[in-house]
């Protein structure tokens, strides 16, 4: 019996894997059949999650596209897109990161 050498078994969990994970998207897709409504109430769980996890991610993020938008805003005036990308890198993250209620994701 021949054994499977290790790039063709590295070849077929790697297909195995990604023909498994088409299907995320209809996963994903819960909202559609009001599995978490946004009606719905924060519950504590959400709330600690978003507080101890998302929100320090999130600030960093804010922070790393801030960094990202000083550096190339030079080339974003000269193309005269300077707000649009100061609303995208720069309001966006930090407005998503401070101002959206806790438990909001």
């Amino acid at each position: 019996m021949r054994i499977i050498s290790k790039k063709l078994a590295s070849y077929l969990v790697a297909i195995i894997l990604t023909m498994s994970s088409l299907g995320l998207p209809i996963v994903a897709n819960a909202t559609f059949y009001d599995y978490m409504s946004d009606n719905a109430d924060s519950t504590g769980g959400e709330m600690m999650a978003d507080a101890f996890l998302m929100r320090p991610f999130m600030l960093a993020g804010t922070v790393l596209t801030t960094a990202t938008f000083i550096v190339m805003s030079p080339f974003s005036a000269l193309g005269g897109n300077f707000e649009e990308s100061f609303d995208t890198l720069v309001k966006e993250p930090a407005a998503y990161t401070f101002t959206r209620p806790l438990g909001e994701l």
